[in-house]
């Protein structure tokens, strides 16, 4: 796909489901630093306590900003880029399936204004329905900020709990995606998306990698009550928002 079909997809549908990015011998040798960090770290910190490790482990830094990765986001989003953070996201098997991802926009966490921020998801592991692949409804991205609500369902693992009320969803628009290990997706900080708990024997790795251009500024702290420290990764910060932050490797 060229940038041109990259920026028009994006712009249509708030997603791009599948991009090759790294070669099997490529995202093996991460997978194997991943493990690594996982026996230091444990699983249940993996699970979704992994955030801004691209500040400390190089591996993470090197996934996040290799140029196949920059060259699209550049793409979706324009010249200049900003690496606002990343978190890792994994789903380990359980004998009893709960947790899960409620539908939500990523956007209403950020304290960002204005409200856009883009996510790369790269697959570490092969990421199926089976083991809850991410869920998206393309084009909500153009509807705005839905209400968002607390969710009464148990295992949701949002940092506040929150879940956008059924009543705002049209499921039967919903796309799975079935990523192999070495792609990743791309979706708009506004685009309404969720995940299903992993039913399988496999682990669901994933590191999403979060993307802002230079005019966005923070209006608030984010739902870790934490400030942001973005990297330019492409391009230049044209507006000055943020205290400079150097690239750490």
């Amino acid at each position: 796909m060229s940038a041109n079909e990259y920026r028009e997809t994006y712009a249509r549908d708030g997603v791009l489901p599948r991009v090759d990015v790294y070669t099997k011998d490529e995202i093996d040798g991460f997978r194997t630093q991943f493990d690594e960090l996982e026996a230091r770290e444990g699983k249940e910190n993996c699970q979704i306590g992994l955030q801004a490790r691209h500040m400390d482990e190089p591996f993470i830094w090197e996934l996040s900003t290799d140029d196949r990765v920059l060259d699209v986001m550049q793409a979706v989003m324009g010249e200049d880029v900003l690496l606002l953070s990343t978190h890792i996201f994994c789903k380990y098997p359980e004998k009893d399936p709960k947790s899960f991802v409620a539908w939500h926009q990523d956007i209403t966490y950020w304290g960002l204004e204005p409200p856009e921020a883009h996510t790369a998801w790269i697959a570490i592991d092969y990421s199926d329905v089976e083991n809850g692949c991410m869920r998206v409804i393309p084009g909500s991205h153009t509807e705005g900020i839905a209400p968002h609500a607390k969710s009464e369902a148990v295992g949701n693992l949002l940092s506040i709990n929150q879940e956008i009320p059924d009543e705002h969803i049209d499921d039967s628009k919903a796309i799975h995606l079935i990523l192999d290990a070495g792609q990743m997706s791309v979706h708009d900080g506004q685009v309404f998306h969720a995940s299903m708990p992993n039913r399988s024997d496999r682990r669901r790795c994933g590191l999403t990698v979060r993307f802002i251009p230079p005019y966005v500024k923070q209006a608030a702290l984010n739902s870790v009550k934490a400030a942001w420290h973005p990297i330019v990764v492409r391009g230049r910060d044209t507006h000055k928002n943020f205290e400079v932050t150097e690239a750490p490797f």
